[in-house]
């Protein structure tokens, strides 16, 4: 049962799912506690606080919780009017991040957008304007996808925008991540199955195209292949997450007790923070957190189901394209910190330390909410009608 209060907060009965909540909660508290033990001498050595990043990640979750709790209580038909919008904004601040003054460039990368006291990485809310955006297209023009080509190379043409600006930050992995939420979603809605195997080759094309004529991203893929040809150089950060696998064996050094994220582990509080929870929590830690998003997952696409079984067609493909980008990203991410993906600045969602990740990964879990509640309040009205009648 959920509090009568925070029903009255949201604005009447809603129905969360158990699975959903327990592992959206269970990463969450995980990834705090491997956000402060992996960055707790960061903070003291580059900020002279050593609860500097635990209190700024508690502050994004808070920001990201109460986001979440207005977002929720925005009617799904209103995203579908104004996803176009949406996204078209999503491509102006990716412009507008490019233009100095804007822009923060952290890395040789200019992700973020400075803002006052904050940097936000326009790229999360981009992958979530491209869900709403696909659902609304996929919804509108149905025939179109499944009938003709035109249907799968007409979102294209606006997504390989969005794609070129990450690609100037440079920010390759962003864009994969939306291509393969777009494509995905496009495949879930019926598109026929030569056309799509001929996208997907031109988007590989595409890709390796833009590894080629890159020599930064040469390089990283060298690392990946032969890390131990440079274990000082380009495979420096590989060859230190595998040692932090190898060091946790089953069950872990203890939590706080790793010694890789010392300095050795390069962004062990972001992007590869998994090999921290490796280290001191083990291989069953890292099995916990891989179940922890296969239930994500799982729900997500289960709710889509439901609500494509109601004819709620544009919710069922929020639920799809929101399952796609937390399995392909959480994958990639793992993937990178376990060796057998080439390295990508890609964070782990719901516990890399981040504030417009946090943030926006919080949002697109309260689309899931509101897409559940509003399908349980129509399968009970449909019993109810039987029932009566």
């Amino acid at each position: 049962m959920v509090p009568l209060w925070i029903e009255k907060l949201l604005g009447g009965n809603i129905h969360f799912d158990k699975t959903l909540v327990f592992a959206n909660i269970s990463l969450l508290c995980i990834g705090y506690l491997m956000l402060s033990s992996a960055s707790l001498h960061i903070g003291l050595m580059g900020m002279g606080d050593i609860y500097y990043y635990p209190v700024k990640q508690l502050i994004h979750i808070s920001i990201g919780l109460a986001a979440a709790v207005g977002i929720y209580c925005v009617p799904i038909r209103v995203w579908e009017i104004y996803g176009t919008q949406l996204f078209f904004l999503g491509i102006g601040l990716l412009a507008l991040v490019l233009v100095p003054g804007f822009g923060a460039e952290v890395n040789g990368s200019t992700r973020w957008l400075a803002l006052p006291g904050f940097r936000f990485q326009v790229s999360e809310a981009v992958k979530l304007s491209v869900v709403i955006y696909m659902a609304g297209f996929v919804t509108r023009h149905r025939d179109l996808v499944t009938e003709s080509a035109y249907g799968l190379v007409r979102p294209l043409a606006f997504l390989s925008t969005a794609c070129v600006l990450l690609l100037i930050e440079p920010d390759m992995g962003s864009a994969i991540v939306i291509m393969v939420i777009a494509m995905g979603m496009m495949f879930l809605s019926g598109a026929r199955l030569q056309q799509f195997v001929l996208l997907v080759v031109s988007v590989v094309i595409a890709g390796t195209l833009a590894i080629v004529f890159s020599e930064y991203r040469q390089k990283r893929i060298n690392g990946f292949l032969n890390p131990w040809d440079d274990p000082l150089g380009g495979g420096f950060q590989l060859v230190q997450a595998l040692m932090s696998f190898g060091r946790g064996e089953w069950f872990g050094v203890g939590l706080g007790s790793g010694v890789q994220k010392l300095f050795y582990l390069p962004e062990a509080h972001t992007d590869f923070l998994l090999s921290v929870l490796a280290e001191e929590l083990g291989f069953v830690g890292v099995v916990v957190v891989i179940l922890l998003f296969s239930a994500i997952v799982w729900r997500a696409f289960v709710i889509g189901e439901m609500a494509e079984a109601l004819g709620e067609r544009f919710s069922a493909f929020i639920a799809y394209g929101l399952g796609i980008w937390f399995a392909f990203q959480s994958f990639v991410n793992m993937g990178v910190n376990m060796g057998i993906l080439p390295t990508k600045g890609l964070t782990l969602p719901f516990m890399s330390y981040g504030g417009g990740s946090m943030i926006i990964m919080c949002v697109a879990m309260a689309f899931l909410y509101r897409i559940n509640t509003d399908i349980q309040q129509k399968m009970l009205a449909s019993q109810k009608g039987v029932h009566h009648g």
